[in-house]
């Protein structure tokens, strides 16, 4: 059941990321979010860590070990963000420059991190 939940959790962000961050009218769709694959990837190899990670707790495997596993998972999520982050700069934020929506592009840049920060 816990790997159920988990799966549907990680599902429900990526399509948060990309409900959020598709296109406006009158974009670029191609221009778009040239990291999909590789948050994509790395969130697949997240997935993975997880499940090992839940198999070493039923093993019940010895407790610095186990946090050094939620340090690493951690540690890789950060950097999917960073990505994420990234490609929003390189795109979304360059595509509202022209378009003249800066300003609630940031607004919307801003809301975000305030939730992930």
């Amino acid at each position: 059941m816990l790997k159920h939940q988990t799966l549907t959790v990680t599902k429900r962000k990526i399509n948060s990321y990309t409900t959020h961050l598709s296109p406006r009218e009158g974009w670029d769709i191609h221009a778009q979010h040239k990291k999909r694959k590789e948050v994509s990837d790395r969130l697949s190899r997240i997935e993975g860590h997880v499940r090992g990670l839940k198999k070493m707790v039923e093993e019940d495997k010895a407790c610095p070990e186990i946090l050094l596993q939620f340090i690493a998972i951690r540690a890789a999520l950060n950097k999917a963000a960073r990505i994420v982050l990234e490609d929003h700069v390189e795109t979304c934020l360059k595509q509202a420059a022209t378009s003249g929506e800066t300003e609630q592009t940031l607004q919307e840049l801003k809301d975000a991190l305030s939730k992930l920060i």
